[in-house]
């Protein structure tokens, strides 16, 4: 029988607290621009170096999860998101301000890392990262709705760090190491599998994030400065909006495998790019509000599939986390690519230039999971279309090493046994023609 298949809150909390500073950029970014008396561009680079000591964090420890300990880093992550973030909320001096948030996200960062690693390491990964995306979605949806209404810059920032300390119990659940992966080959665990769809992944996935976060470091502002919308209606779109990203995360949650990862990878992401276009040249409610629900519907899902692609290139969770952290480098950038584009040639045109820059990184992603999805993932699994390799499936119910033949191995023979006692027939080899004949056949 196959094992139960139990929940991983303690990897969707670290989740949730690793990824709830992105999530809250918009918020976080305009907090600091109307609070500190910084600029636009200002404001945003703000939001980029938090971002980027996040990335940092990610290619620094991603080899380094299995020997400190999944315990201790997700420990040391969570303490330093809560000194960080806290340190930043609490005091109007824009230097510290600052150094908070880039260690608030060097924190935050170093979660993520172990989050990431971890789900990797699960029996279904998909599941646990679309468990992850409800959590944090529902969380920065409740911030969103609460924020508008109470003064202060560094609000968003306090509530990253309150929701780091309330993670902190949860860690004793965690265990002391990171363990290998369950069914890799020993003669394949130092080296990095597959290399170039890794890197490839890696890359368009800054690219990828760059642009998502460009659009959404600066969608306050759209919907402030040229939909003319109060702040409190900017949040409640918002919310609405992150509202609608569970439902499509629920969606994809139930959808699994089924239609591979080619398709909502490559097809999402072209949706994305259209929703981005009309975020961005919105001048009212009605274009404003279906741009960023339609966007913020379909971005989660794609990114579900996206993780579960990274943790499917190596069952240790190095390629969750380097493309994790590539990601985080494209969204890093992203407010201020966003900021300067908009300040450059106006909110209209950044989002055609985004929307096309997505048109163009759809390719590699969708060829990459097209290649992986033909690949076994071990030596003599047998793919099945929208399920787990039959090789996986074998080693995970306890079927003994070599019951599953390798593809193109050759016929073993069949020796009929006779019951009435009679010597048995020479050995001949399996006819599959024949064994497939309709009855009565010649």
């Amino acid at each position: 029988m196959f094992a139960p298949r139990t929940t991983p809150w303690p990897l969707v909390a670290l989740f949730t607290a690793g990824y709830l500073a992105p999530y809250l950029l918009p918020t976080t970014v305009g907090r600091l621009e109307r609070g500190l008396d910084l600029s636009a561009t200002q404001a945003g680079a703000v939001g980029s170096a938090l971002l980027l000591s996040s990335a940092t964090a990610g290619f620094l420890l991603a080899s380094r999860v299995e020997r400190t300990g999944a315990r201790t880093l997700a420990r040391l992550g969570l303490v330093l998101a809560a000194v960080g973030y806290g340190g930043a909320a609490l005091t109007t001096a824009v230097p510290a301000v600052v150094a908070g948030a880039m260690v608030g996200g060097f924190g935050s960062g170093t979660t993520t890392t172990v989050a990431a690693t971890r789900i990797a390491a699960e029996r279904d990964p998909h599941r646990a990262s679309t468990l992850g995306l409800l959590s944090v979605s529902a969380l920065a949806g409740v911030v969103y709705l609460t924020v508008p209404h109470l003064p202060g810059h560094g609000l968003t920032l306090a509530a990253i760090a309150l929701t780091a300390l309330a993670v902190w119990p949860l860690t004793s659940r965690l265990p002391a190491g990171t363990p290998g992966p369950r069914h890799a080959e020993p003669s394949t665990s130092a080296r990095l599998p597959h290399r170039r769809s890794g890197l490839v992944l890696a890359g368009a996935m800054l690219l990828w994030s760059l642009a998502q976060n460009a659009l959404w470091g600066v969608s306050g502002r759209i919907g402030i400065g040229q939909a003319h919308l109060s702040e409190a209606t900017v949040g409640v779109v918002f919310a609405v909006a992150l509202g609608a990203g569970l439902l499509g995360v629920l969606g994809a949650g139930a959808l699994g495998s089924r239609l591979g990862r080619a398709l909502p990878i490559g097809g999402g992401t072209v949706v994305i790019a259209g929703c981005i276009a009309l975020s961005a040249s919105a001048t009212g409610l009605g274009t404003f509000a279906a741009g960023e629900i339609a966007w913020n519907t379909v971005y989660p899902v794609v990114l579900s599939y996206l993780i579960g692609l990274a943790a499917s290139l190596d069952p240790r969770g190095r390629w969750a986390v380097l493309v994790g952290s590539a990601s985080s480098l494209g969204t890093a950038a992203g407010p201020l690519t966003g900021s300067v584009l908009s300040a450059q040639a106006g909110f209209p045109v950044m989002g055609t230039v985004l929307a096309a820059g997505l048109l163009l990184v759809a390719l590699p992603m969708t060829a990459v999971a097209l290649h992986t999805s033909g690949r076994p993932l071990l030596q003599g699994a047998v793919r099945r279309r929208g399920g787990h390799p039959a090789a996986v499936v074998a080693a995970a119910t306890g079927t003994p090493t070599g019951s599953v033949p390798e593809v193109g191995a050759p016929e073993q023979p069949v020796v009929e046994i006779p019951l009435d006692g009679t010597p048995a027939p020479a050995r001949r080899a399996y006819d599959t023609a024949a064994a497939t004949r309709a009855p009565g056949a010649p």
